[in-house]
């Protein structure tokens, strides 16, 4: 037997997410009711707000997980087609955009934080690895970032003479590396290790000082430097 449910169009005017979000303002939103707002309707089964919570807490409720789910994913959910599953990754994919333009608007780099401020918009959310390099002048101010290298789930691979080639081409002072895990364990590894060695040695003969390496996982960060391991 199927149960019955109140649809949308029959709830309080104040409850009814596009009209809450006009009356109280976008804070007064659940995750499940932004959601909602995005993909417009439901199934025969669930309210729009009801499909979001089934879809929130196939992953937790956890926002950063949300963000790595495919549209093929989200069409696993009955109700949700290609058009609204586009529509979701879309306005995660702005929202990381936004995070980013934020960050990099803070040109100096004073502390890790700052760092993975930077680099967490853009690589939490892979289901893969990827290398950065992160260019600095004397007064540890950004010229420019560049992806290095982009691998599979368990690693990437590192080409010394590239990073130290953008290195030198963009004049810059000092470099910080910049990876991710998609495992979520922010723990250097054997060969972590052995690659930010390699570079430090590597980027001595040309006056280059690597500042820092950072580990990016979900909301985590592992920072070499934090750790005097750099």
């Amino acid at each position: 037997m199927i149960k019955k449910y109140l649809s949308i169009k029959n709830w309080s005017i104040d409850d009814r997410p596009r009209e809450k979000l006009i009356s109280k303002g976008i804070n007064s939103l659940s995750n499940a009711e932004l959601i909602a707002i995005l993909i417009g309707s439901g199934n025969k089964k669930e309210t729009a707000v009801d499909l979001s919570k089934n879809i929130l807490s196939k992953v937790n409720n956890n926002l950063n997980e949300l963000g790595k789910l495919s549209i093929d994913d989200f069409k696993s959910f009955n109700g949700i087609g290609d058009a609204k599953a586009i529509t979701i990754i879309a306005a995660l994919e702005l929202g990381r955009r936004r995070k980013l333009t934020e960050a990099i608007n803070k040109t100096k780099i004073a502390h890790s934080k700052d760092i993975f401020n930077i680099f967490q918009p853009i690589l939490s959310d892979l289901p893969y690895e990827e290398f950065w390099v992160l260019c600095l002048n004397r007064q540890n101010k950004i010229i420019e970032k560049h992806k290095v290298s982009q691998g599979g789930i368990a690693g990437t691979v590192i080409d010394v003479k590239i990073i130290l080639k953008l290195a030198v081409n963009e004049l810059a002072s000092s470099i910080i590396l910049c990876h991710n895990h998609p495992s979520g364990n922010i723990t250097p590894s054997s060969n972590d290790k052995k690659i930010t060695d390699k570079l430090k040695k590597a980027s001595d003969y040309f006056d280059i000082k690597i500042i820092d390496h950072i580990i990016v996982a979900d909301d985590k960060y592992f920072s070499f430097a934090d750790e005097n391991l750099i």
